[in-house]
């Protein structure tokens, strides 16, 4: 029994589905040994997955950047996030991808013959932020990013991130802000973003950050809106004197950010800009 999840709960393992108290891989299998792997989570809204050309464009570049081969193509995994919503009977829910780079003997570097790849999936229970969350916003701390270099993949190696999170339970706030070299990257699950006399501001796509599907679709209903984006290096003062800050996910979709390091954000309520965006966002969803 895993506390909190049913065991009887439909996963795909391998080709198969199967119960999830069923579910079992090899002790040697290098995701569980290494963290050699990667992983996608997709919303899905009244059974439609969101955004799930954009996810599986970040799967395909994550698997590319460990050398994984591919173990099915597009529509494969179309077929597959389409068959766990039909079997999780959840019509909101967390499709959860995960692929490793297989079982082999604990060594290092890659396997020199081909192995097949480990693939996981399953749905998982998920309530969108409700109105009284999109009013109260969530609180922050900024904390130095120590993590790896290479945050543009999606990666299950996720300890730095499990530590930055683990600060905020501490701190009792919702998320964490972080900083290299005096610069904004992004919280420990989440994309960070400013705004500063009517303009949304994010840190550049590249090596510090992960890419989050709302990055592109944030500057998408910027643009919709006549709200200027600018995607630059983001300074500490920058934030900490920003008239608006916002966070982006899959589970938090798009928040406000109202509390920083125990000061209010702006005004202390919901901004201008987030309201524009928010109502983007949900009509984006009721789009489905």
């Amino acid at each position: 029994m895993i506390p909190g999840v049913p065991g009887d709960s439909q996963v795909y393992l391998n080709g198969d589905f199967l119960r999830l108290d069923e579910a079992k891989i090899s002790v040697l299998d290098r995701g569980f040994i290494f963290g050699d792997g990667i992983y996608e989570v997709v919303p899905v809204y009244n059974g439609n997955a969101f955004r799930m050309a954009e996810h599986l464009d970040r799967l395909d570049r994550s698997l590319a950047a460990l050398r994984i081969a591919e173990p099915m193509d597009r529509q494969g995994w179309i077929d597959l996030v389409c068959e766990l919503i039909a079997r999780g009977g959840m019509p909101t829910c967390l499709i959860y991808l995960q692929v490793t780079r297989g079982v082999y003997k604990r060594d290092h570097a890659f396997p020199p013959e081909p192995v097949a790849p480990t693939v996981f999936g399953m749905a998982s229970a998920w309530s969108p932020p409700s109105a009284e969350q999109r009013t109260r916003g969530i609180s922050a701390i900024s904390i130095p990013d120590e993590r790896w270099l290479h945050c543009e993949i999606k990666s299950v190696s996720l300890l730095g991130n499990v530590l930055a999170r683990q600060q905020a339970v501490d701190a009792s706030v919702d998320e964490v802000v972080q900083f290299r070299d005096g610069c904004l990257t992004e919280g420990s699950s989440s994309n960070i973003w400013v705004v500063s006399q009517g303009k949304l501001l994010a840190p550049p796509k590249n090596n510090l950050i992960l890419e989050g599907i709302r990055y592109g679709l944030l500057g998408e209903l910027a643009a919709e809106a006549g709200i200027p984006f600018e995607a630059r290096r983001i300074t500490r003062q920058e934030v900490e004197n920003a008239d608006e800050l916002l966070v982006t996910s899959a589970t938090k979709e798009v928040l406000p950010i109202l509390s920083l390091d125990g000061k209010p954000v702006g005004s202390g309520k919901p901004g201008p800009v987030y309201a524009q965006l928010r109502a983007g966002y949900d009509a984006r969803i009721a789009a489905l």
